[in-house]
């Protein structure tokens, strides 16, 4: 009865795995991208800060990928589960990164609002009255 159990989760550890493992050369295209890019912005003074950002979410694509690939050849539950929680990581931290992104840029438009209206009273400025 175990070895009929074991097969039949193998089997549905496959099927659930398998687009995923489908896509694996891509996830691990875009991880290769992702690196290059990080590596790039380290090349920036200002990019210094946030290159590791980059670098991190192409290294979590590639294990990804070769979680998924490893839990399909051999029908493994916890390799499935260990590529699905690096693929989870992943949205996780590129949401949170948009989040940032976008309140920063709400920020900077609100701030450029406020100083072009406060200069708009000083001379050679033009009035927006």
């Amino acid at each position: 009865m175990g070895e009929v159990e074991r097969t039949g989760n193998s089997e549905l550890v496959k099927e659930m795995i398998q687009p995923i493992y489908n896509c694996k050369g891509w996830l691990k295209f875009l991880g290769v991208l992702s690196i290059i890019a990080g590596a790039l912005q380290v090349l920036s003074i200002i990019g210094i800060l946030w290159a590791w950002l980059p670098i991190w979410m192409g290294v979590i694509q590639f294990q990804a990928a070769a979680r998924a690939e490893d839990a399909f050849i051999r029908g493994d539950k916890a390799l499935a589960i260990e590529a699905l929680n690096k693929i989870k990581l992943f949205f996780v931290i590129m949401a949170i990164t948009t989040l940032v992104a976008l309140i920063a840029a709400a920020v900077f438009v609100i701030d450029a609002l406020v100083v072009g209206i406060s200069m708009s009273g000083m001379p050679g400025m033009p009035d927006f009255q």
